[in-house]
């Protein structure tokens, strides 16, 4: 037995959707727990509450759903006084988190991969007194996920954010901005901030250091224009380096801490969940959480945990 007591949270839709390999990640589970509890989400906040009411009992806490399940019940386990160690299940459409730890998309592998004990430990980022996982924008990023069609989404996955850029590349207007930063000030205008920590955006994987989750900083992209070029380098994880040698239409920094202000008030994109505005207080929290992740990681990963004796399986 691997752990006294175990609770697996999950989206009732991801849940009735994935019912099948939910129940073979019970079943990879239920011997190495001495207790397992299944909690069904019915409502927007209750995986927070039961995350932070319940989630410090806990050894293991597994999520299955997408990267909105994630946030939601990491603001309640972030906020406990006892963390326990995390497993995602990947059940949503781009599960962006899931890809930079890189575990399997499909749930049954995922939970055979929290049998092996591969721990890391992660940064984890807060905005405005709110936790998140993988990043905090405004600007383009945050117009394209409330342009989504719900309906496209469930039945065109990733390429119903693609079509959302198009979208709304054709009213992308540029803001006036002051970010604050640990070596200064920029103020200027752009069409898109992006703060990540995590390496995957809307399954692109992002040009980050292999380390991303684990190096106390966050990596931050001001995009000052928008065009299709852009839009399919992101989509796709191309180099962006490539902009910021060619007239500084994208300026990256890396930075623990930063407050972007705006003229007007901007909507805050925070993993895919809309409900913060600007100004945006934000900062990283370095090894906050403890996740389990996938066997492909890379080779710094596993390097870390051959020389470390501070990753055990108890919550902490």
């Amino acid at each position: 037995m691997r752990w006294n007591k175990a609770m697996l949270v999950y989206n009732r839709k991801a849940g009735k959707e994935k019912a099948g390999q939910l129940g073979a990640a019970v079943e990879a589970l239920a011997a190495e727990a001495g207790e397992l509890t299944l909690v069904q989400t019915e409502q927007p906040g209750d995986g927070e509450k039961v995350c932070r009411e319940r989630g410090g009992e806990c050894d293991l806490l597994l999520l299955l759903g997408g990267d909105g399940t994630v946030h939601e019940c990491v603001n309640g386990a972030a906020a406990a006084e006892r963390r326990p160690d995390i497993a995602v299940l990947p059940g949503g459409t781009c599960n962006d988190f899931a890809r930079t730890l890189r575990l399997p998309l499909q749930i049954g592998r995922a939970a055979e991969t929290v049998l092996a004990q591969r721990l890391l430990e992660t940064d984890i980022g807060k905005v405005n007194g709110r936790f998140f996982t993988n990043f905090v924008g405004i600007g383009l990023i945050t117009d394209t996920s409330e342009n989504i069609d719900s309906d496209q989404k469930d039945k065109m996955g990733k390429l119903s954010y693609f079509l959302s850029t198009l979208r709304t590349l054709r009213q992308a207007e540029p803001f006036r901005f002051r970010l604050t930063h640990d070596e200064g000030t920029v103020e200027s205008e752009a069409v898109m901030i992006l703060a990540a920590n995590g390496r995957s955006l809307g399954t692109a994987r992002l040009p980050f250091a292999e380390n991303a989750l684990q190096d106390g900083m966050l990596d931050v992209l001001i995009v000052r224009e928008a065009g299709l070029t852009l839009a399919w380098q992101v989509i796709n994880g191309g180099d962006l380096t490539d902009y910021r040698a060619c007239g500084g239409v994208i300026e990256y920094i890396q930075t623990s801490n930063l407050r972007i202000e705006t003229d007007e008030p901007k909507r805050i994109d925070t993993d895919g969940e809309i409900y913060l505005e600007t100004p945006a207080d934000i900062s990283v929290l370095p090894g906050h959480l403890r996740f389990y992740y996938g066997e492909e990681a890379g080779a710094n990963l596993n390097e870390l945990l051959r020389g470390s004796d501070s990753l055990g399986t108890s919550g902490g």
